[in-house]
């Protein structure tokens, strides 16, 4: 019997690689191909396991004969035309479940660091300086946490502050009743959630209708002094926008673990003096994509995902 023939982009704990083995698929582990090889083989396989330098868009997935399944290392679908996909019968499968908790842990790590000016207090000391008054921080206790978007990320963000002295506010534009469960949570209108939130932390995915949603129009709305985090997507943010809050002093500060545009080689002159302001600014706290990037994250995707092809090809 023909054995599928599975392509795997990206780095991987091995565990995915030793279990679609196990069940019978042939597998080329090919993590440092470029793209465009990529397209030039991509007729002879009938699975992928990609991650992000791999875009199973229109044209790629217009390619395809018989193929089952594509397979997303991570959570976001947006390197995927899932319209394509399905009028192929193609199966999407994403991990969502096996980095919700490091997105959690890291968006709460970079509010914690935020509100105690671990940036300047660290940079102080290593010039010698004991700079404590400067430094004195803020804390969380009696904060009111706004939470947009209920999926996996977002519930487990909410988690993190069941023990707090907090209030969590949520909204979703397509769920409810989920706060019939988790009794810390209040579910609320987006309007509510934008001007009673003191911090407010994004978990959406990308789409047509969540891109550049974080504009001007929306940060006004924000309460005075609040502040945001983003470790969803660099687009949902227009950081032009976000620039004028903080300079203004609309916002007191944010917390960015994605940019509108990640690929720092690809920047012109005018996107790169918005982000040097930014980047200078104390009261920003930044990380390049790494939020769901932990050792054992790499461990729970790759398992999620062999779970998922191995029971729903």
């Amino acid at each position: 019997m023909h054995k599928p023939k599975v392509f795997v982009s990206d780095y991987v704990h091995p565990s995915l690689l030793t279990r679609l083995t196990e069940v019978g698929y042939d597998l080329d582990y090919l993590p440092n191909i470029s793209y465009k090889q990529f397209l030039a083989i991509i007729k002879n396989y009938q699975g992928f396991v990609i991650n992000s330098k791999i875009k199973m868009n229109r044209a790629a997935i217009d390619k395809l004969d018989s193929t089952l399944f594509i397979a997303r290392l991570g959570s976001g679908l947006d390197i995927i035309d899932l319209e394509a996909a399905a009028e192929k019968n193609i199966a999407v499968h994403s991990a969502p479940e096996g980095n919700r908790n490091a997105v959690a842990e890291h968006a709460v790590g970079m509010l914690l660091s935020l509100f105690n000016n671990l940036r300047t207090a660290h940079n102080s000391v290593l010039d010698f300086s004991w700079e404590r008054e400067l430094n004195r921080g803020t804390e969380i206790e009696g904060k009111t946490i706004g939470i947009i978007g209920y999926g996996n990320t977002g519930s487990a963000f909410a988690s993190k502050w069941a023990g707090w002295d907090v209030n969590v506010l949520v909204y979703d534009k397509y769920e409810s009743g989920f706060a019939d469960s988790d009794s810390y949570i209040t579910e609320c209108d987006l309007e509510t959630l934008l001007t009673k939130s003191d911090v407010i932390s994004i978990h959406l995915q990308l789409t047509d209708e969540t891109e550049m949603m974080v504009n001007d129009a929306f940060l006004s709305k924000m309460k005075k002094n609040s502040v945001l985090i983003n470790t969803s997507r660099g687009k949902i943010v227009d950081t032009a926008a976000l620039h004028r809050a903080l300079r203004s002093g609309h916002l007191s500060g944010c917390c960015l673990d994605v940019l509108e545009i990640e690929r720092m080689n690809q920047l012109n002159n005018a996107t790169k003096t918005l982000y040097n302001s930014l980047f200078n600014m104390n009261n920003v706290i930044l990380s390049p994509h790494i939020a769901g990037w932990t050792h054992k994250s790499l461990e729970k995707i790759a398992n999620v995902l062999a779970d998922k092809i191995i029971n729903k090809p």
